[in-house]
């Protein structure tokens, strides 16, 4: 099996969301701002939500709904104008209350790695404004999920967190 950038098998996480860069995502530097990144992660978060069954239809008719409550970026390759985006999720771990999320952004002819995105996401009762536990369907589909990802080796940005190594 050949692993891609992450440590992953890019085979195995299918592409659940893909977007391209448009002309006011592009800053001063002459590629996509930062500020773009998370907005394509969010619309990836939004298609996961949509196939476990967290879509506008559950939050109208049960008043739940998601809130992601810490996330962590890597910037892995510039990514240009007119270029596709494809994010690629996976489930790294779940409760009854909480998901820990992992996207994938592949980018260009050449799928190269542009950038990974680490959540950790809450299910809440809108009214309340608290944690709620997911709905046991949801819930299933999301073990479901964890379990099909768990085979994978982790991905080397998973868990990172921000430093400045000292030299010795």
């Amino acid at each position: 099996m050949i692993l891609g950038p992450t440590g992953n098998a890019p085979e195995a996480l299918p592409v659940l969301h893909r977007e391209t860069v448009q002309p006011d995502w592009i800053d001063y530097n002459g590629h996509m701002n930062l500020a773009y990144y998370v907005l394509v992660f969010d619309h990836a978060t939004d298609a996961l939500q949509d196939v476990v069954g967290l879509d506008a239809a559950y939050r109208a008719a049960t008043g739940g709904s998601v809130f992601v409550v810490e996330a962590h970026l890597t910037y892995d390759s510039e990514v240009h104008l007119g270029e596709e985006m494809r994010v690629r999720p996976r489930v790294m771990d779940v409760d009854n209350k909480r998901l820990h999320l992992f996207h994938e952004m592949f980018a260009g002819d050449d799928d190269r790695l542009a950038a990974t995105n680490e959540l950790m996401i809450l299910h809440v009762d809108l009214k309340s404004r608290r944690a709620a536990p997911f709905p046991a369907p949801v819930l299933a589909h999301l073990e479901r999920l964890k379990a099909a990802h768990g085979i994978l080796p982790k991905p080397v940005q998973a868990g990172r967190r921000i430093i400045i190594k000292k030299k010795v």
